[in-house]
């Protein structure tokens, strides 16, 4: 079997914490590399972004290749400007086809720019197309709290389009299913649910002790752990009011704590600052939390199962998340999480068995939630020991045999031309 995977954006080789590297750079990479495993040849497109990266990379193993196609100025562009290259890309996509004489049996795109791109193959290559959106713009506009944030009529048009024309979709949660079918009217029979999975042979408990040892942590501190892009939907902000609470509480008397976060780039000049990192680091300072928020900026994705091991709790407060690679991973390493209880993140987290989940936006609960973690080792301890136990079901072994299988279905079924203009299956 031979794929062509789409991760138009960012490439899965990226290191996290960038603004638009997460989830989905982690989900590309470890599926491709599980296949690989599997035996199922995969080469992965991604936009170059930079002209000094070779545009062929075998970083993924088992022979399989992330292609970097010149499409537009070989920088990072701004997703709106991002869209209007989506042709050139196709057409690299083909012309490397073409040079190397292949034929992909299917094309499995994320997102719906490359889900875009994948549907002018299908008209070259006859090949099904699988796409998984990871987020979803209507979801993103229903939580928006400012006039920035509002996600375009392009991408919504371009969503609609995919979801109509895509021969199948995967939802990560049946939250995200019924989101795609209320929202998108997306055809029912088309979405298969099929969680991310994690490494399991990254991800895993490490003794505490040794952790922090590693991430440089004096032994008698404790660390609250936050993972993840720096952008309003991600909720930091409700996390640093809950520490706000927690330090008027004098609940850290008894020992240092502090707020690790990992994400963006705090040490850049002003000119070239995330606005919401700086948004973020000025509310610190009114908060008076200088001594307790510490911001260190992209990690590898390697150091990451030490910090998570390092810390009393990981916090998701995100105010939209299709299902949380963070938590996962998280889970994973015996850590409870505390997370929003919306999207994927309520059916991931077990509140009272693998962490807690509180309403999004609710800082005094967040709070609540970490004072009662803060007080009571034995909880802290069943709960990472359960965490992962729950994400055991999660390993990525088991996600690529049920991405396989859907693979498998789709192929089976011939393309015929339907009633409009695009190819479905019978």
């Amino acid at each position: 079997m031979n794929i062509a995977m789409l991760s138009y954006h960012t490439c899965p080789l990226a290191t996290l914490g960038g603004k638009d590297t997460g989830g989905m750079n982690v989900y590309v990479r470890e599926l491709t590399s599980h296949l690989g495993r599997a035996g199922v040849h995969v080469d992965v497109f991604t936009r170059s972004q930079d002209e000094h990266i070779p545009h062929v990379l075998h970083d993924l193993g088992y022979g399989n290749r992330v292609v970097h196609i010149p499409a537009g100025p070989e920088i990072p562009l701004p997703k709106q400007q991002l869209s209007t290259h989506i042709p050139v890309f196709t057409e690299g996509i083909l012309k490397f086809a073409v040079e190397r004489g292949l034929q992909y049996d299917l094309v499995h795109s994320h997102y719906w720019m490359s889900g875009l791109s994948a549907l002018s193959l299908r008209d070259h290559w006859q090949s099904p197309v699988i796409t998984m959106f990871h987020t979803l713009g209507l979801m993103k506009n229903r939580i928006a709290r400012s006039e920035s944030e509002i996600e375009g009529d392009y991408r919504i048009d371009g969503e609609t389009k995919v979801i109509r024309e895509a021969n199948r979709l995967v939802a990560a949660t049946l939250a995200e299913r019924a989101q795609l079918e209320r929202l998108y009217h997306a055809q029912a029979s088309k979405i298969r649910v099929i969680p991310p999975g994690v490494d399991l042979s990254r991800f895993y408990p490490i003794p505490k002790d040794e952790a922090k040892d590693v991430v440089g942590i004096p032994q008698e501190q404790r660390m609250i752990l936050f993972v993840g892009r720096i952008e309003p939907l991600k909720g930091l902000e409700t996390l640093l009011r809950a520490l706000a609470l927690l330090r008027k509480s004098s609940t850290g008397s008894c020992c240092p704590m502090y707020l690790v976060v990992i994400g963006g780039e705090p040490d850049v000049s002003p000119d070239e600052m995330n606005a919401e990192m700086a948004r973020l680091l000025a509310m610190r300072d009114d908060l008076d939390l200088q001594k307790m928020v510490i911001f260190l900026g992209k990690k590898a994705q390697d150091t990451l199962p030490y910090y998570y091991s390092a810390a009393e709790t990981v916090v998701v407060p995100s105010f939209y998340e299709s299902f949380g690679m963070v938590a996962l991973e998280a889970m994973a390493c015996g850590t409870p999480v505390v997370a929003s209880q919306v999207g994927g993140l309520a059916f991931l987290v077990q509140d009272g068995v693998t962490g807690y989940v509180v309403p999004d936006g609710d800082a005094e609960a967040l709070s609540q939630r970490l004072l009662t973690l803060y007080h009571d080792r034995l909880l802290r301890d069943r709960l990472g020991e359960q965490a992962a136990a729950a994400a055991r079901s999660y390993d990525w072994d088991i996600i690529t045999r049920e991405i396989i299988k859907l693979y498998d279905e789709t192929l089976s079924y011939p393309l015929v031309k339907s009633s409009g203009e695009h190819l479905e299956t019978l």
